[in-house]
Formats: structure tokens, sequence, C-alpha cells
């Protein structure tokens, strides 16, 4: 069984939309990977770190999905990271209200000895320097290394950003943040740019218009299922970053033909997360709903058409 190691924050989350709004509730980026690449059935570990606030039950739901948790630190005097946030009508645009980085603030991230030889790495959304220090304590490079960021570390840590990029195998980001790394508003001459930094893949999220996959000259298009009811989109683009390496973990395929399908189960994954609030549509989610969504992304992209 191929292993998944999965960088990013367990956190706090406190989301108000215009269908409701939580108190604080689990949440982060590892958090949301972890749920989604545990439906691959791959032995995955968590780097991250919490405060003695954190319940212990919310530990206990990442063990029961199989995710080992040994790589979280719990700093019994400090305070968990907290974000809160609002969503407009939309749903495409939100505000933050409340950022506290807390423990977050000064974390040294330590590999736990289990998987200081994992195949696979997930560097999900954090600070540039902190997964630049679980790449340097890898000795052998993964098989694959992703890497999901956002614009606020391309604003404030660029240069510590562009070291991490020249390191990793594949980027998942959005368009917005594609072309501000870039430079470049056509997204085909952006992925292009972003190759020469360094990974070989690049995705590019579109939220409810689909994603994006390109390498070299190769482009690869999955749409977003249609949905009737979206909720909560916090926590999809880190979700579909679970599918997508959950596949490609489980298979042990790094080709760019099993990347297509990494990026199906992602987005599949994703049209699950914006169901309810948080993490909770993931964490009841059943291999039934999953293979039953599939065939629907089947159905949606299959077509004949006789060219003359």
């Amino acid at each position: 069984m191929s292993k998944l190691l999965i960088v990013g924050t367990v956190a706090f989350d406190a989301i108000e939309t215009p269908f409701g709004k939580t108190d604080k509730i689990l949440g982060g980026a590892a958090t949301y990977i972890s749920l989604s690449a545990s439906q691959f059935g791959v032995k995955s570990g968590i780097v991250s770190v919490v405060g003695g606030d954190f319940p212990k039950e919310y530990l206990k739901k990442l063990n029961d999905k199989n995710i080992n948790t040994d790589g979280i630190d719990i700093i019994e005097d400090g305070k968990t990271f907290f974000w809160k946030g609002k969503y407009h009508n939309d749903l495409n645009t939100r505000d933050t209200l409340i950022t506290d980085l807390n423990v977050l603030a000064d974390f040294k991230p330590v590999v736990p000895e289990k998987f200081i030889d994992t195949d696979f790495l997930m560097l999900g959304n954090l600070h540039p320097s902190v997964q630049m220090d679980v790449i340097k304590q890898i000795p052998i490079r993964p098989k694959l290394v992703v890497l999901d960021t956002m614009n606020f570390w391309m604003d404030n840590t660029l240069p510590e950003l562009m070291e991490v990029i020249a390191k990793i195998d594949v980027i998942t980001i959005n368009d917005e943040e594609a072309r501000q790394l870039s430079g470049e508003y056509s997204l085909v001459k952006a992925a292009q740019k972003i190759q020469e930094m360094g990974p070989k893949y690049v995705v590019i999220k579109k939220g409810e218009h689909g994603a994006l996959l390109f390498n070299d000259d190769n482009v690869f298009f999955a749409p977003a299922l249609p949905l009737e009811e979206v909720f909560d989109p916090t926590g999809a683009g880190d979700t579909f970053a679970g599918g997508f390496i959950g596949h490609i973990a489980r298979t042990g395929d790094i080709s760019f033909e099993n990347m297509k399908r990494a990026v199906i189960s992602g987005s599949n994954l994703a049209s699950f997360c914006v169901e309810k609030f948080g993490t909770e549509r993931m964490e009841n989610l059943t291999y039934d709903d999953i293979q039953e969504r599939l065939l629907q992304f089947k159905l949606l992209t299959q077509f004949e058409i006789e060219l003359n």
C-alpha cells in the first residue's frame, strides 16, 4: 500500500453563507485533503499543529478514517488556528472576517518516522517555508510531489514560494492565481510559464466551471457536475486536491492519462464537499455515493460524433 504524507492546516472554521452559519467547526486544508484521500484506501498521515483546545474527538474522526495523526503537534498551552468567513450570494466571493494564526505562527513541522519514506507528498496550502522544511526532511524524493498554494503567499512570500515550486511535480491553483503567478491572462500561456518554473503538471481549478490539466502540449478539461444545492464551498479546493492525490497514490501511476482520471476523481469528491457545512458530508461519504456520482460524470461528458 502506498504511503501519502499530507502537510497543511488542521483548524477551526466558522462559516456564514446565504443558507446559514456555524460556530467553530472542524476545518483546515490538511483535514479536507486527508478526508478526501481516505476514500482511496491509501496509508495517509498528516503533518500539522493544533492547540490544547482542539477536541480529541476530532482527532478520532481522522483516525477512524485510517488517517495517521502522529505528525499533528499538540501545543497544550496554545490555541488552534481559526478562520471565520462570510460568503456572498453567488458563493464565489467571500469576506475573511477573522484569521487567528495562533499556534500556526511558530509551527516547526516534524515528519513522523513512519512517513519519512513516503511515496507521495501533498503540500497543502501553508507558508512556503513550512512546505520547504518538510521537503528537506524526506531523504528519498517521493514518486510525486503536489503543491497547493494561493495568492496570499504570492503577495507576501513570493521568493520562498518560488523555491518550493522549483522542487515539485504538480501545482494546483485557481485561474486567478495562475494568472497572477505567471503574469499571463491566457490560461494556456499561464500554464506554459508555470511549467518553466519547475512543475511538470499544472492543474488550474475553475470552481463551478471545472478544472484544466496541462502537461507540455497536452491539455485535459474536466467539467464540474451541475448541482441542485450548494451550501458551503469551504474546503472544496482542498477536497479536489485530496481526490487527485488519493487516486494517484492508490494506482501508483503518474502518467498524464492517469492524471486525467485523478482530475475527475478530485472533481467528483469536491462535488460532495459543498453539499453540507464544513467536513460533514466528507465524514459520511460512502463508496456507493462516489461510484454513483462518477457515473454521472461519465454520462455528462460522453458523446458520439461523426468526424468527416
